[in-house]
């Protein structure tokens, strides 16, 4: 039955069925294979969605929708620019350091990919940067959605492997603010070597002035932020508070949203939230299912007699989910996988907060590899360049993360140190 799961469910992704469509008749099959009651299935299909944390979803993706029809995330690009863009190859850091400020409120890599990139693309190709190398570093930035707090892949996982959403939030900062930095050295080092970026002092404002233009947007992760962990609010709370900010700041402070405005904001939040809420809900059905079967069991023991230490096993679960992030949608795998790795991990000793960021850092360069990186897909739409073109610019970066990856793996204090500290 598991077989004949799995295989439907890969044949699905092979015909360019939709991800969630895919699985959801692969637990079908499942379901009519082993005898259980239709209605059994309904309610494993309520429960995998009735779940508060999930709430937090379909509003952090209005709250980046509304940023980048506010004029919020343009804003941070100048501010970012301010700040790095005085020297050779700063507008490229510049994008680095865009998208972690607007990561650390939208939680969507791929939100952050159009709202930073419809910027910052364009600007990259004017000053002499290929639209190619432009688009391959717009794409890995914006990973920095999902590992940066707050993240919908982390809100998914706290919820699959009931793990604290708050420590995930708090642990994903250090692993955030390394490849951050690792990208930041990486583009500046390109630039100096091919001679990219001669000109990005042009258009560059004061320190002062864009900061006092962008000061709303800058404060709009420290509240979110700070709430949590200040005990104001929940991470779900956290969602809906920044829903308001970015209401108030793009409507009251810069007046770039008006009424007529939120139709078309709602509706494609409203699309983006239903895609992820339909995946969670016939994933849940899967891996209920895959669970009844005993295959948790199953992989946990091949796992622990196969690989015997948990530096093997850490690093055959980054071959593994390096391999699976480049073929399955990241909420997919995440709430299949999660239940599954969980019990396997603690039996080796790790801690389920430290796996959880191992987790989402590897489904996060899937989401920027081929065949199916969503980020690669959204930045090749921005750039008007066919997926094969940016191919080779990628693979660049792709191994800066990877790198940072392995260091996140081995050195736990990287994900735990400020979990520790504050919990």
């Amino acid at each position: 039955m598991s077989i004949a799961m799995l295989v439907t469910m890969c044949l699905g992704f092979a015909l360019s069925i939709s991800v969630a469509v895919s699985i959801g008749l692969a637990a079908l099959l499942g379901t009519w294979l082993s005898n259980v009651n239709m209605l059994l299935s309904v309610k494993e299909i309520y429960t995998a969605l009735n779940k508060f944390p999930l709430a937090a979803i379909p509003f952090f993706i209005l709250a980046g929708n509304i940023m980048e029809a506010g004029g919020i995330s343009r804003r941070l690009v100048d501010f970012a620019k301010s700040v790095v863009g005085g020297i050779q190859g700063g507008l490229s850091a510049t994008c680095v350091l865009t998208c972690m400020i607007f990561a650390a409120v939208s939680g969507s890599s791929v939100a952050t990919t159009f709202a930073i990139g419809s910027i910052l693309i364009p600007a990259l190709v004017k000053h002499g940067y290929p639209n190619t190398y432009a688009a391959a570093l717009q794409a890995t930035s914006a990973e920095l959605g999902v590992i940066i707090p707050p993240s919908i892949p982390m809100i998914i996982f706290g919820v699959s492997a009931e793990v604290s959403i708050g420590e995930l939030f708090i642990a994903g900062i250090g692993p955030g603010i390394l490849i951050s930095g690792a990208l930041m050295a990486f583009v500046l080092l390109n630039a100096w070597y091919f001679g990219y970026g001669k000109q990005d002092r042009e258009g560059r404002l004061p320190l002062i002035e864009a900061t006092r233009k962008a000061i709303f947007a800058l404060f709009m992760p420290v509240i979110i932020l700070g709430g949590i962990y200040g005990g104001i609010f929940t991470p779900t709370e956290a969602s809906v508070a920044a829903v308001f900010y970015a209401l108030f700041v793009g409507m009251v402070v810069h007046r770039e949203i008006g009424l007529r405005d939120l139709p078309a904001i709602l509706r494609k939040s409203v699309l983006s939230s239903s895609v992820i809420l339909f995946i969670i809900a016939n994933a849940g059905l899967f891996s209920y299912l895959i669970t009844r079967a005993g295959v948790p069991d199953q992989i946990g023991e091949f796992l622990r007699t196969t690989l015997d230490s948990p530096y093997m096993f850490l690093l055959g679960l980054n071959v593994a989910l390096f391999i699976i992030g480049m073929f399955i949608e990241t909420s997919a795998a995440i709430i299949v996988l999660a239940p599954i790795l969980v019990p396997v991990a603690a039996g080796f000793g790790i801690d389920p907060v430290h796996l959880g960021i191992i987790v989402v850092v590897n489904l996060a360069l899937g989401m920027v590899t081929p065949p199916f990186g969503v980020n690669l897909f959204a930045a090749c739409t921005v750039a008007k360049i066919s997926v094969d073109e940016i191919v080779p610019r990628l693979l660049p970066f792709v191994l800066v993360v990877l790198a940072c990856l392995m260091i996140i793996t081995y050195v736990p204090p990287v994900s735990l140190f400020l979990r520790d500290l504050l919990y």
